[in-house]
């Protein structure tokens, strides 16, 4: 059985702001513990009057 993680740019990793530094050692992070990378997206997300992009990276390990 497999379970899984979904890291975004909301997460307690980022206090708010994305950083690429932050977001390596937040990956670097869940693999210790032995999460793996299954895929790398980006969603639009609408806001006041226009929409903004977050990144959505999401984790797979056995359970």
């Amino acid at each position: 059985m497999k379970e899984y993680k979904v890291l975004t740019q909301k997460d307690r990793f980022f206090a708010g702001k994305f950083d690429p530094e932050k977001l390596e050692a937040a990956m670097n992070s869940y693999a210790e513990q032995g999460w793996c990378v299954i895929t790398v997206a980006t969603a639009s997300i609408p806001s006041f009057g226009s929409s903004r992009e977050e990144l959505i990276v999401v984790f797979e390990r056995d359970k």
